[in-house]
C-alpha cells in the first residue's frame, strides 16, 4: 500500500507526532487515529487530513488510499487500478496523531469511479467519536478534536413499534453511552403527549463507553387506542448530570389499536365468498407473495410480482383494499434485475421495513451462485425512487442464499430465510442498513441451521415461512418434501463456520442442535403458502388450490378443515387485519379476499317476502316487496348486517320498495333482515365494487 505521510509543524496550528502505540501527545493536544473501512472498489479511494477547512492540497497533515495514482483532482478520473491504495473490503488504522485539542480539521476525500462506499471513523484518545460514509465522488468531512465527556448518554431510538396494541405497551429502546466512563446507573422517563413523567431508576448496569444498550422501561405504558407522541429520555448518569443534553431525548409517534381477531374457526362452519382484490389490471403479474404494511396501516396491502426473467420483480401496493375508495400502484426500483430479480416472497417487520428473497442462482446473470434476500424501505420517498449515480433504492443485500423460496421476519432488521441452494433455514441480520443504494455488507449476520434438509420442488413455487413471536416457532413450508417443518428458534448452538461467497460477512456461523420435528407431514401435494394467528395456521396448496386450516396446539398439527379455492397457483397468504384469509394465485394472475357468512346468519323464514336486485351488486341495491307482505300497508323494519355482525344499514317504517346506496359498503358478503309482524327474514347478498 503506498502512502505519504508528510511530518511538520505548523505553529499554534497543529502539531503532527507519529506513533506505533497510543500517541503521548503533550498538554493542549489529543491522539487521533482514522479507521478506513472499504467497500467493494478500495482502490478508487484518496483522501487527505488537512487543518480546518483547508482545499484538498493544502495545509495537509496526512495523506491515504491510492496515492500513486489519483490525486487531488482525479475525482471520477477512472485512472485507478486493483493493486493500488486500499484493497477492497479492508481496514486500515491511520495514525495515530497528535492534534490540537478543540481545533478544527476536515477529511477531503477523492474517489477515482464516481460511486462510493467507504467508512471513516475518527477515534480521539481511543474513543470512535466521529463516523462519516461516503457516497459521491468528492466529499468534505469537517470534525472538530473534542474528546469525551465522562458522562453523556445518548437516545440511538425508540424501538416501541409504530403500530401497537391496547393495554400494556412496553417503551423499548437503544442507548448508546458516549461517556469516558462506564455507565452504572441511570434514570429512564417517558412521557405521552408530554403529559406525566414516568420515570425509573435502573440500576446494576454495566454500560461501557461508546456501545450501544436495549433497554425496556420497567413500568409499561397503558395505552388505549389512538395516536399519541411518545417521548422518551435519560438522565442522572452514576449520579451526575449528563453532560450533553443534546442527544438525551427522542420522540415517535405511536398508533395504537385493536389486535387481529382470531376468526379463523368461522370459515369451518360458514359458506366461503371470494372477493376479488386485484388482477392484471392492477398490472400483478406472477404474484408470490402478500403482506400488509402494518397491521393498523389502514389496509396498505402489498403484493409482489415474481414476474419473470425479462421483466424482473416489481410491487403492487393496495391502498385501502377492499374498501370502495380502494387505490393500487404499481413500482419497481430502478436496479430489480439484481436486487428484486424473481422475488419468491416478501415480509414486513416491526420497523416498517420489508425484506424478498430471491428465486434465483446469480443475481450477477453470471455463472455463479450470488444471490439472497434484499431489505427495503417502504417509506414512498425511498422505495422504487431514483437516486443518481447508486444502486436503486434497496437498503442492503446479502448474498448467500441463491434459490431463496420465502422470508419471514423476526425483528427490526432480522429475517428467517428458506435457502434453497444450500438446502437450509438461515438467519439474516442485515444490522444497520447502508442506505439506499449503497453496497458495504460487510455487518451482516449470517446463521445456517443445519439439522434440517430441505428441498424445494423448482424456482417458481415459493416456500413460505412464519414465525410464532409468542413461542419462538418457526413454521416453514418444504414444498420438495410436501411438508412443514418448526423449529424452536431459541435452541441450538454455533459449532461452525462456513465460508461466505464473494462478500465479506461480520458472522459466518453453523448452528446445530435445534429442536425440530415434521410438523405436518400427511395430506399436502405442493405446499407453498403459511400464516398464523393464536391456536391456528394456515397452508396453502399450490397443485389445488387449497387452504387447509390446522390446530397448532399439540406437538403436531390436527387439520380442522379445507377452504377450496377451485383454483390451482395459490402461493402467499395473509391473515389480514381483519381477520380473515387474503391470498395470491400466480396462475391467474389475482389476489382475493375470503369472506364468510356464519350458520347463524343464514337465510330464515319467508324467502318471497321480499326481493334484491341486482345481486351481487355494485353501488346501488333496490329492495322490492311482495304484495302478499302488504308493502304499502304494513311498516317494515330492515337492517343490513355485515359479516362481523355489526349494522351498516338502518331503516325503520318502510311502507314502500326500498334503493340502498352501497358505494360506502366494503367489498364482501352481507346479510340483509327485514322484520314485519314479530317475523324475520333474510337474504344474502354480496357487494363487489370495480376499482380503477
Amino acid at each position: 500500500m503506498a502512502k505519504h505521510i508528510i511530518f511538520f509543524i505548523l505553529s499554534l496550528v497543529y502539531l503532527l507526532i507519529p506513533a506505533k502505540t497510543f500517541a503521548q501527545c503533550p498538554a493542549g493536544y489529543d491522539s487521533v487515529t482514522i479507521k478506513v473501512e472499504t467497500g467493494i472498489n478500495g482502490y478508487e479511494a484518496y483522501w487527505q487530513l488537512v487543518t480546518g477547512t483547508s482545499a484538498c492540497g493544502t495545509n495537509v497533515v496526512f495523506t491515504g488510499g491510492n496515492v500513486s495514482q489519483i490525486n487531488c483532482n482525479g475525482a471520477n478520473s477512472n485512472v485507478a487500478s486493483p493493486g493500488n491504495g486500499y484493497a477492497n473490503y479492508s481496514m486500515y488504522m491511520e495514525g495515530p496523531f497528535c492534534l490540537q485539542t478543540d481545533s478544527l480539521y476536515s477529511i477531503q476525500y477523492i474517489d477515482d469511479a464516481g460511486q462510493s462506499d467507504n467508512y471513516f471513523t475518527v477515534l480521539i484518545n481511543g474513543f470512535p467519536i466521529y463516523r462519516f460514509h461516503t457516497l459521491t465522488n468528492s466529499e468534505t468531512f469537517s470534525f472538530t478534536i473534542t474528546p469525551p465527556f465522562d458522562y453523556n448518554m445518548g437516545l440511538e431510538k425508540i424501538n416501541t413499534l409504530n403500530y401497537s396494541f391496547y393495554g400494556n405497551v412496553n417503551v423499548t429502546g437503544t442507548l448508546f453511552n458516549y461517556s469516558a466512563n462506564t455507565i452504572q446507573s441511570m434514570d429512564l422517563s417517558y412521557s405521552i403527549d408530554n403529559g406525566n413523567t414516568v420515570t425509573q431508576n435502573i440500576t446494576g448496569l454495566t454500560i461501557a463507553p461508546f456501545t450501544s444498550y436495549d433497554f425496556v422501561h420497567p413500568i409499561a405504558w397503558v395505552a388505549n387506542n389512538g395516536e399519541y407522541t411518545l417521548k422518551v429520555w435519560t438522565s442522572n448518569l452514576n449520579g451526575n448530570a449528563d453532560m450533553d443534553v443534546t442527544n438525551d431525548t427522542l420522540i415517535k409517534p405511536i398508533v395504537v389499536g385493536d389486535s387481529i381477531p382470531n376468526i379463523i374457526d368461522q370459515y369451518l362452519t360458514s359458506t366461503v365468498v371470494f372477493i376479488q382484490i386485484g388482477d392484471s389490471t392492477d398490472q400483478l403479474f406472477n404474484p408470490s407473495d402478500l403482506d400488509f404494511q402494518t397491521i393498523l396501516s389502514h389496509n396498505e396491502l402489498w403484493v409482489l410480482n415474481m414476474s419473470d426473467d425479462f421483466s424482473y420483480g416489481s410491487t403492487v401496493t393496495f391502498y385501502n383494499a377492499g374498501e370502495p375508495n380502494q387505490l393500487s400502484l404499481w413500482r419497481q426500483d430502478d436496479n430489480s434485475d439484481h436486487f428484486m430479480n424473481r422475488p419468491s416472497a416478501l415480509a414486513f417487520s416491526d420497523n416498517t421495513n420489508f425484506a424478498t428473497s430471491a428465486a434465483l442462482l446469480d443475481a450477477h446473470h453470471g455463472s455463479g451462485h450470488f444471490a439472497g434476500p434484499a431489505l427495503w424501505s417502504s417509506d414512498s420517498a425511498i422505495y422504487a425512487q431514483h437516486f443518481p449515480g447508486l444502486l436503486g433504492s434497496h437498503l442492503d443485500m446479502l448474498h448467500q442464499s441463491p434459490w431463496s423460496m420465502g422470508i419471514a421476519s423476526a425483528h427490526e432488521n432480522i429475517f428467517w430465510v428458506y435457502d434453497g441452494y444450500n438446502q437450509r433455514i438461515t438467519y439474516y441480520d442485515f444490522v444497520k442498513d447502508h442506505g439506499p443504494g449503497h453496497d458495504n455488507h460487510e455487518d451482516g449476520i449470517v446463521r445456517r441451521y443445519n439439522d434440517i434438509v430441505l428441498n424445494r420442488i423448482n424456482d417458481t413455487i415459493p416456500s413460505h415461512l412464519v414465525l410464532d413471536h409468542n413461542t419462538g416457532w418457526l413454521y416453514v413450508v418444504d414444498n420438495g418434501n410436501a411438508r412443514v417443518v418448526r423449529m424452536d428458534i431459541h435452541t441450538g448452538s454455533v459449532t461452525g463456520t462456513f465460508t461466505p461467497y464473494a462478500e465479506p460477512l461480520a458472522e459466518n456461523s453453523i448452528v446445530t442442535g435445534t429442536t425440530w420435528s415434521n410438523y405436518i407431514s400427511t395430506g399436502l401435494v405442493q405446499p407453498s403458502g403459511i400464516d398464523l394467528i393464536g391456536d391456528r395456521l394456515i397452508v396453502s396448496d399450490f397443485s389445488n388450490g387449497d387452504i387447509i386450516i390446522y390446530d397448532n396446539t399439540g406437538a403436531s398439527s390436527v387439520e380442522l378443515g379445507r377452504i377450496q379455492t377451485g383454483s390451482p397457483g395459490v402461493a402467499g397468504v395473509k391473515i389480514g387485519p381483519d381477520g380473515k384469509i387474503w391470498y395470491v394465485n400466480m396462475l391467474q394472475n389475482k389476489v382475493f379476499r375470503i369472506d364468510f357468512v356464519t350458520a347463524m346468519n343464514e337465510e330464515v323464514g319467508s324467502h318471497n317476502n321480499f326481493q334484491i336486485y341486482p345481486n351481487p351488486a355494485n353501488d346501488l341495491i333496490e329492495i322490492s316487496f311482495a304484495p302478499e307482505s302488504g308493502a304499502n300497508t304494513l311498516e317494515k323494519e330492515i337492517k343490513i348486517y355485515n359479516t362481523f355482525g355489526q349494522i351498516v344499514f338502518e331503516r325503520n317504517k318502510i311502507t314502500k320498495d326500498l334503493k340502498v346506496d352501497t358505494q360506502s359498503f366494503s367489498n364482501g358478503l352481507y346479510i340483509i333482515c327485514l322484520e314485519e309482524k314479530g317475523r324475520v327474514s333474510s337474504k344474502r347478498i354480496i357487494v363487489t365494487h370495480k376499482y380503477y
